[in-house]
């Protein structure tokens, strides 16, 4: 109880706080250089001035937030990366070499190049045929919204609704899992789907495939809609079916889109941590480089430098995709 009302509390703070931040800054803002009861020159100098000063005011908090969240940890990682496990002592490259001749790192590597050939293009593709299918159907919004509610589940809440799924109970218990209960009433045998090695991967990847269909589907809708109905008419009157007019005319119309979306989530998988750890661990072969980052950062005392070494690795495969991605949206949007 100690914990809700602490937890409430700062959240109502924190939006107290920005509250207070915003009105406080603008008012002594306009009380600083005024405008009001003044004329001329100086009601225009001063209203140049507010101007230039206010929307920094307003960036401010986030400016600080990501200077000490993301910035100054950055240069912290790559310090940290050519040091020892205390981050004290340099040992320069000793931790990258660890890493190329480390079996779990190479394991996680691999792992992570799975989760990047399976998840971003199946998301996309699902949430592709979603977007055009509920454009066409009087109960589309509904279906929108079930297939979206998902991106609302953390992703630690969304690892606990598919350990039922997943659920494995000895042969002859109640089977509690959805999974299992199916393969058994249907004659089977229950299975242990997390410890089927490389499999298991698989399993793991339908959470973030289920929960990232619903962005997917969401972006594409929009831009399905932005495609002029003209040339669809062309297309119906040239005698084009309807699979030739989704995949010959509306996708390449909005490829840019499709490949912002595909980005998008690859960055995401690039950084895959809180399903890993919430439904094995890193066992079974499933390990990925941001838990094992965590491992051994936080986990068997600590080790600074190595954690900080794979922390790096995964900034470098991850800045690439992101610059190319935003380059991207970046034309997408001039582009209308």
């Amino acid at each position: 109880m100690q914990q809700l009302l602490f937890a409430i509390f700062t959240m109502v703070g924190g939006v107290l706080a920005c509250v207070v931040y915003f009105f406080g800054t603008n008012f002594l803002l306009d009380r600083i250089f005024p405008s009001k009861g003044l004329t001329g020159a100086q009601a225009s100098k001063n209203l140049r001035i507010t101007n230039a000063i206010r929307p920094w005011l307003f960036m401010a908090p986030a400016l600080i937030a990501l200077s000490v969240y993301l910035v100054y940890p950055v240069f912290e990682s790559v310090r940290l990366a050519f040091h020892d496990r205390t981050g004290q002592q340099f040992v320069g490259f000793s931790n990258f070499a660890w890493m190329i001749n480390d079996g779990e790192f190479r394991q996680s590597i691999f792992n992570n190049f799975l989760w990047l050939l399976v998840v971003p293009a199946l998301a996309t593709f699902f949430g592709l045929i979603v977007a055009a299918l509920t454009d066409r159907i009087w109960w589309g919004n509904i279906a929108k919204t079930l297939i979206f509610m998902p991106m609302a589940i953390s992703f630690v809440g969304a690892a606990v609704i598919w350990k039922f799924v997943y659920d494995y109970r000895a042969e002859g218990s109640e089977q509690i899992g959805i999974l299992n209960a199916i393969v058994v009433a249907m004659g089977g045998s229950p299975e242990a789907w997390m410890t089927i090695p490389f499999w298991n991967n698989f399993f793991l990847m339908v959470i973030l495939i289920w929960i990232q269909t619903g962005f997917a589907m969401v972006i594409l809708s929009a831009a399905l809609r932005g495609i002029p109905e003209e040339t669809i008419e062309a297309a119906v009157i040239d005698g084009a079916n309807g699979f030739q007019i989704f995949f010959k005319i509306m996708v390449p119309q909005i490829w840019g889109t499709i490949a912002v979306v595909w980005t998008t989530i690859t960055i995401l998988v690039l950084k895959v941590f809180d399903i890993v750890l919430a439904m094995t661990n890193g066992q079974w072969q499933t390990q990925v480089l941001a838990n094992l980052m965590f491992d051994w950062m936080f986990r068997g005392g600590g080790d600074f430098g190595r954690g900080a070494a794979i922390a790096v690795v995964i900034m470098i495969l991850v800045i690439p995709i992101m610059i190319w991605n935003i380059r991207n949206a970046t034309k997408e949007m001039e582009g209308h």
